[in-house]
């Protein structure tokens, strides 16, 4: 949540500076590096601390200590596997072994 609140942060700073500097008449491609480069300017002065939070949760995401992110689907389907198992205790499922190299 902290990576989406500092890039609408850094959105909301670039738009209104590259519509400003396309009313300006500067370019289009002027007009994006002008903006990129003062909204990057800015967050990076005053908006440290959500950098930082972004910073933290992105290093959390990529280092593997996260919890895996699942869709709705992939939980309903393990919350059946998990009932037909517990009413049945015949079925086995093998779903966490590897396939044997041919």
């Amino acid at each position: 949540m902290a990576f989406l609140k500092y890039s609408l942060i850094r959105m909301a700073l670039f738009v209104p500076l590259f519509v400003l500097f396309v009313l300006l008449q500067t370019g289009w491609l002027l007009a994006v590096i002008f903006a990129g480069l003062i909204a990057f300017a800015i967050s990076y002065l005053f908006f440290q601390k959500q950098r930082d939070a972004a910073t933290a949760a992105m290093r959390e995401r990529f280092t593997g200590r996260a919890k895996p992110i699942r869709s709705a689907q992939e939980i309903e389907d393990a919350e059946v596997e998990d009932r037909l198992v517990d009413e049945n205790p015949a079925v086995t499922v093998k779903n966490d072994r590897r396939p044997k190299e041919a």
